[in-house]
């Protein structure tokens, strides 16, 4: 069966089996970010995006794909260098086999929740399996990103402020923009 998709921003056209699974078209295309673990869906591993929602791969036959995006690590460098930064600092990347998987779920979660507590970065990551750490250096990681995007908000928040203390400049620019203002 012929399969047109987008992966990592590009189309593709593949002649597929139709017992194929995600997780084996993703990994003959180059994606080698999407692990093999348990092929049983409890892992994480083997997580992609699929229209920007995370799934297991390894779960997921690939003629699903018509027409869809499947996004992976390979697709999300830029957005997932500095998270797997703070990972690493923690020391929790000692064979690195579960960070694709992990940063994966990560992104989904600060994209829903930009600002996530410690308990709901365990429930978000609870599918997430890790022989080498014990998910403390994860969590510890994951928790100093969330406290560095804090920082950096207020940061910039306050250049701003500095740049136009009265806020004059968007004052102006609502009163350009008409209709009823609050």
């Amino acid at each position: 069966m012929l399969l047109t998709f987008t992966l990592n921003g590009k189309q593709y056209k593949e002649h597929i089996d139709p017992d194929l699974l995600l997780i084996d078209l993703v990994r003959s295309l180059g994606c080698k970010s999407v692990k093999r673990g348990c092929e049983t869906s409890c892992c994480g591993l083997c997580t992609v995006f699929l229209d920007d929602v995370p799934v297991l791969s390894c779960s997921v036959p690939a003629a699903r794909v018509e027409k869809r995006r499947v996004t992976t690590l390979e697709g999300l460098q830029e957005e997932a260098a500095e998270l797997a930064g703070f990972i690493a600092d923690q020391g929790a990347e000692q064979c690195g086999f579960c960070n694709p998987g992990t940063i994966m779920n990560a992104i989904a979660l600060f994209r829903e929740n930009p600002d996530p507590d410690e308990n709901e970065i365990r429930e978000y990551l609870a599918g997430n399996l890790c022989r080498c750490s014990g998910y403390e250096g994860q969590l510890r990681g994951l928790m100093a990103f969330v406290e560095y995007k804090k920082k950096k908000g207020l940061a910039a928040e306050e250049k701003a402020s500095l740049s136009d203390p009265d806020g004059k400049k968007d004052a102006a620019a609502d009163a350009g923009k008409g209709g009823i203002q609050a």
